[in-house]
């Protein structure tokens, strides 16, 4: 499922032809994408819970907001204070709705705004030069757990993150070795420009996915919630924060409001889809695969936490590479087929001349 949302998030970067034929644009609404994916990923996640739904099951523990699903330490006698009265009850519901709807608005701002960096950096590289540097998600992830909530990790994961990180690291240090020396000569390279850029873009993306993970991680920790339920009202809160951004007339900021200043960016995005149709299947793509994909995402992360859903994330994204790469190699050998069946029939003729 997500492979397929790779390749339509890939397709999203490029250029798109105008109704008229006359002109090419680049979609550049990042918000707008992001409350297309959010909304639907809202909806399949109450669609999952209502299909799941137990006998006797109220609306609060569907949507987990149960105080009963709250993480409390209790004595030994299995008192926590001994106030039992209604007032207390009250108090530690509003309490527990409000901490928890907290950690969720949080998520929320993190996966909004890391959102765009993400699509931006497809502009200034490469989608397999994208997938290898995500592919030092593990650090981040890691590095934020510990940062915001002290928290610690076996050892032989910090053994693994480094490898996989120096592996990388290297991998994509020897290839960098010709802009280098470019570099060194004093020329002017705007290709190593447009990589600087694109690569600042991705750390600021991973900073930010770091930090959802790691609160992600700590929610799972204090509340007895399940992932379709931390799904449902991330989603939710992405989905009104977004569409509030999209109708402010906002003056023109770099990545997060690329458009005209002025112009809301929701007016933008209907009139380039109006213009610009074909963009509409790859969008319904992306928004329909993302939706489906973290149903599986929120799950995993439930139960096996953001450190192996990353691991089986980059793995994916690996596999996306292999398409992408896959795809340029059958249209190489397509035109390569293609040139030698011209060049026998150029050889056939000549040979028919001489004869002659």
């Amino acid at each position: 499922m997500f492979l397929l949302w790779a390749i339509s998030q890939e397709r999203l970067s490029v250029p798109f032809q105008s109704l008229d034929g006359k002109t090419s644009d680049k979609f550049k609404s990042p918000i707008f994408l992001s409350t297309c994916q959010s909304a639907l990923s809202c909806a399949s996640a109450l669609a999952y819970l209502l299909l799941r739904r137990k006998p006797g099951q109220t609306l609060s523990e569907l949507l987990g907001i149960s105080p009963s699903v709250a993480y409390t330490k209790t004595k030994s006698n299995g008192v926590g204070n001994g106030n039992t009265n209604g007032h207390a009850s009250a108090r530690s519901e509003h309490s527990f709705s409000k901490s928890l709807l907290l950690r969720y608005i949080q998520c929320s701002l993190f996966i909004t705004f890391a959102a765009p960096f993400g699509f931006a950096a497809l502009s200034h590289i490469s989608y397999p030069a994208m997938v290898l540097a995500k592919s030092c998600k593990l650090v981040p992830v890691m590095l934020m757990n510990v940062i915001l909530y002290r928290r610690a990790f076996a050892r032989h994961k910090y053994v693994v993150v480094a490898l996989v990180t120096v592996g990388i690291t290297m991998f994509m240090g020897f290839g960098g070795e010709g802009a280098a020396k470019h570099a060194a000569k004093g020329q002017s390279n705007p290709a190593l420009w447009h990589s600087i850029i694109g690569m600042t873009y991705l750390l600021i993306n991973l900073i930010l996915d770091g930090a959802t993970n790691s609160t992600q991680d700590e929610i799972f920790a204090r509340y007895k919630v399940s992932g379709q339920q931390m799904m449902l009202w991330i989603n939710l809160l992405c989905t009104i924060l977004t569409s509030f951004i999209s109708i402010l007339p906002l003056p023109h900021i770099p990545v997060l409001h690329p458009s005209q200043g002025g112009e809301t960016e929701l007016r933008n995005a209907l009139e380039f889809l109006r213009t610009h149709p074909s963009i509409i299947y790859p969008l319904a793509q992306f928004a329909l695969t993302g939706a489906l994909g973290q149903l599986f995402i929120f799950e995993t992360l439930q139960h096996f936490g953001s450190l192996t859903l990353v691991t089986i994330t980059l793995t994916r994204q690996w596999a996306g590479a292999g398409v992408v790469f896959a795809g340029i190699s059958v249209e190489a050998w397509v035109k390569r087929r293609d040139v030698h069946a011209k060049r026998v029939i150029h050889e056939e003729e000549k040979a028919k001349l001489k004869s002659l």
